[in-house]
């Protein structure tokens, strides 16, 4: 296997390309992962709200091996759309399955829910969806973070009021152990906290009041406790944001792995979002987690899966390390400024 630069970045596995488009005025974006060299895939969904497209195919009963891009969005569901865009680029370039001389690509993705930042009725459309697919096409490795792509108007943190929200964004992260790459890409839109994983420290989250410290999103959560009644615990989790978050990722790795072994690494990867977001997989988000490998290096899904896991939590991390202060909402850089007062 060819050595390359390592970044910490999905991109350390050969042949992951990643682009982003966005309109920071509206604060809307998309991110495109072009991997049309990958051998299997597979999807877990977990969040109880999920917004995605053509995840079925990617089921091991099912006959597409892998998708040729995997698509991100803001925009909520009106979001969905801007995957046209994907597609018409990678049909431009005879990237697709050859169905009776017409080249079908297959893209899959998700989208979060951003429409109370920016402007609620603008959305990603097709050509954000092809601009960010010209920019990973012209990438040479190197992601940027933070409030860009599909993270532009993600937020964390739903358990006070809207002031008391913090900005969200994108990050990546990668695990290598010898040959074997495996790296992580999320966009962070969660309702709850965000932790360091590796120091236990809290990043983000519910602000208090005063917006130098933290509230606890967890002990508020408990504290409230929704009512009994359907009806009433249904208006009461509108009013707490629990209906409207969510945050996607997408595992890439190098390794050797069917179908079903790529399910099982993108579900072993959910470890990673239950270790840096607290609550995660509420019946409101629709946290859901890709993965594509690219079938180069034999290993065991045990190493695959664990490797996943750790670096989807540094890249929930590292997203919103680099999230900075954006639309009214505070980023982890400034809050650690008042904290130090």
């Amino acid at each position: 296997m060819t050595q390359h630069i390592l970044r910490d970045s999905i991109t350390d596995v050969p042949g992951i390309r990643v682009g982003h488009a966005q309109d920071l005025k509206a604060a809307r974006g998309v991110t495109v992962i072009l991997c049309e060299n990958a051998k299997s895939a597979g999807v877990d969904v977990r969040g109880g709200s999920p917004g995605t497209r053509e995840t079925d195919c990617l089921s091991p009963v099912n006959m597409v091996p892998a998708p040729h891009a995997i698509y991100f969005s803001g925009g909520s569901a009106f979001g969905l759309a801007g995957a046209g865009g994907v597609m018409r680029f990678l049909r431009d370039r005879g990237i697709g399955f050859n169905a009776w001389n017409n080249i079908v690509p297959i893209v899959s993705g998700a989208v979060i829910f951003d429409l109370t930042v920016g402007d609620g009725l603008s959305y990603p459309n097709e050509d954000m969806g092809y601009a960010a697919c010209e920019a990973a096409e012209k990438a040479h490795g190197e992601v940027p973070m933070g409030v860009v792509g599909a993270g532009t108007g993600a937020l964390i943190g739903w358990a006070g009021d809207l002031d008391q929200r913090m900005k969200g964004g994108l990050g990546t992260a990668s695990a290598v152990s010898g040959d074997l790459v495996v790296g992580a890409l999320v966009v962070v839109n969660c309702w709850g906290d965000v932790v360091d994983p590796e120091t236990g420290e809290q990043l983000g989250g519910t602000l208090n009041k005063a917006k130098n410290g933290f509230a606890g999103g967890y002990g508020l959560l408990k504290a409230k406790q929704l009512p009994i009644d359907a009806a009433s615990r249904a208006a009461a989790g509108a009013k707490a944001g629990l209906t409207t978050h969510t945050t996607i990722g997408l595992i890439a790795t190098n390794a050797i792995l069917s179908k079903p072994m790529a399910m099982r690494a993108a579900m072993m990867a959910h470890d990673g979002f239950a270790r840096a977001i607290c609550p995660s997989h509420t019946a409101g988000e629709g946290d859901s987690i890709f993965a594509v490998a690219t079938g180069e290096v034999e290993s065991d899904i045990n190493i695959v899966g664990a490797m996943a896991a750790d670096a989807m939590a540094r890249a929930i991390a590292k997203a919103i390390r680099h999230a900075d202060s954006a639309y009214g909402y505070l980023g982890h850089k400034e809050l650690s400024g008042r904290m130090k007062r």
